[in-house]
């Protein structure tokens, strides 16, 4: 059995919660993309990190049916587990750094996987959705403080033929950030924590609490 690492990236403040993913630190057991792929499909995390080149941080993703060229969440927490000052993606090179407890990382919001979103009046109303009316893919929110920066968002997907709740997407914060152009304090599912901050150039910087599970 290939080895690997489960993380979980943008754990609340106690460290809970979070969205877990593998790390394969060494890509090498599986060089081609045929394996690769059946081994994400069996994991069946939302995204397994291959290692290619742990020095310069280069990584291959994959979701559980296709190769990825970017997702915000995967790269934050391999570029954690790593400890590199950039990660290599098919997307493009991402800077990455860390600051106390939070790890960031600075990718540019078209590398992600286009998403829908829909903005509620409340807070309240974002919680008692019991299923996205915009489909799959749909990225809810609403501002909790709007000076203050602070949104609640939950955020939907399919899995297995099931439209199932995702704990905390990198990628669509990434993407709302870029489009209201400011720094955002993201509480996401049942309280992950998702920072970020626009950057010059069209950048975005990305930042939350990673742990290793196991």
């Amino acid at each position: 059995m290939t080895e690997y690492d489960v993380l979980r990236v943008f754990c609340a403040a106690n460290t809970g919660l979070g969205k877990e993913l593998a790390v394969v630190r060494d890509g090498s057991t599986l060089p081609a993309p045929t394996p690769r792929q059946a081994l994400a499909e069996k994991l069946a995390f939302t995204e397994t990190v291959f290692v290619d080149d742990p020095e310069r941080g280069t990584v291959d993703l994959y979701t559980p049916t296709a190769p990825l060229p970017f997702a915000a969440t995967a790269c934050l927490g391999a570029a954690w587990l790593l400890d590199v000052p950039e990660l290599t993606t098919a997307a493009g090179l991402a800077g990455a750094r860390q600051d106390g407890e939070f790890s960031w990382l600075e990718a540019r919001a078209e590398w992600a996987p286009r998403r829908t979103f829909r903005q509620y009046a409340s807070a309240a109303e974002v919680e008692s959705l019991e299923a996205p009316p915009e489909g799959p893919r749909s990225y809810v929110w609403a501002w909790e403080d709007e000076a203050a920066g602070r949104i609640r968002a939950r955020s939907f997907v399919t899995r297995d033929g099931r439209i199932t709740e995702d704990e905390a997407t990198g990628s669509a914060a990434l993407q709302l950030t870029a489009h209201l152009g400011r720094a955002l304090n993201i509480t996401q599912g049942a309280g992950s924590q998702i920072l970020t901050a626009p950057q010059p150039e069209g950048w975005v910087e990305i930042g939350g609490r990673v742990v290793l599970e196991r």
